[in-house]
């Protein structure tokens, strides 16, 4: 099983990608995880995206998705995995169903962890209050500016992947405020259903009617148009044979007055008989 999960920062999702690891036996693949271990690595990448992640930036594409590329390869990811935090852009995922094709995969759901940002922004501010009292070392973006940075950054550039996914029949949307029992049950509810089939393009979805509609038209004007009776039609045929036959009998009728014989009449005047 391939998942994706989406959603703002701090809605919960390396929560749930850790049951899902449980449950299902995937591997988690947190491309932040993979980018802050390469900062702390000092490797050539990890200087490379060391003062983008600190300013809560999105890194490079073709950085992150050749790191992407490099762990599905190992064989613990090839029995399924859970991508989180990537893709972040549609670019990132048009790359990203490139790279599962020349692998011969594909993904089989995208679950989107859908929550209200200012009720996420007090969750987080609890979270890091939490965590101060703890003692607990905080990263460089547990920070109220940081974190509005990655939401502006998030509404802008990776909510778009909701429409994109949609279109391809993957998408499955759970209500990310929701307890984490409860966020967790939905997610294995819409796991459990068949996969919906992809939404018609545009094209097809206004040619369509349009071609119907001029059917229909069409229909109406022939239906609108009514045939002429036969009976009229016959009584045309007859009116133009009597004025033909007229025409043809004039020349003998006066040939025939022509050779009578002329009488007077009281007048004095000459008349046919």
């Amino acid at each position: 099983m391939r998942l994706i999960l989406l959603g703002p920062p701090g809605a919960g999702k390396g929560t749930q990608a850790q049951h899902l690891v449980a449950k299902y036996g995937l591997v988690q693949l947190s491309t932040g995880d993979m980018l802050r271990a390469a900062v702390a690595a000092a490797t050539p990448v990890g200087r490379q995206v060391a003062d983008i992640m600190a300013r809560g930036a999105l890194c490079p594409d073709e950085i992150v998705v050749n790191i992407v590329e490099d762990r599905v390869q190992e064989p613990d990811a090839r029995k399924g995995f859970i991508l989180d935090g990537f893709p972040r852009t549609v670019p990132q995922a048009v790359a990203l169903d490139r790279m599962l094709a020349r692998h011969g995969v594909s993904l089989d759901a995208v679950i989107e962890l859908r929550v209200d940002e200012a009720a996420l922004i007090k969750r987080i501010e609890s979270r890091v209050a939490q965590m101060r009292s703890r003692g607990e070392a905080l990263r460089p973006d547990d920070d109220p500016q940081v974190l509005h940075h990655r939401l502006l950054a998030y509404r802008e550039q990776t909510a778009p992947l909701t429409a994109y996914y949609q279109l391809q029949g993957v998408l499955r949307t759970v209500d990310g405020m929701a307890s984490i029992p409860e966020v967790t049950a939905q997610i294995e509810q819409v796991l459990s259903r068949p996969a919906a089939k992809a939404a018609p393009s545009a094209a097809s979805r206004t040619k369509a009617p349009a071609a119907k509609a001029v059917g229909a038209s069409q229909g109406k004007k022939q239906a609108r148009k009514p045939a002429a009776p036969p009976k009229k039609r016959a009584a045309v045929g007859k009116k133009s044979k009597k004025a033909e036959a007229a025409a043809r009998s004039r020349p003998r009728k006066a040939a025939a007055a022509a050779r009578r014989p002329a009488t007077k009449s009281k007048g004095g005047k000459a008349r046919r008989r």
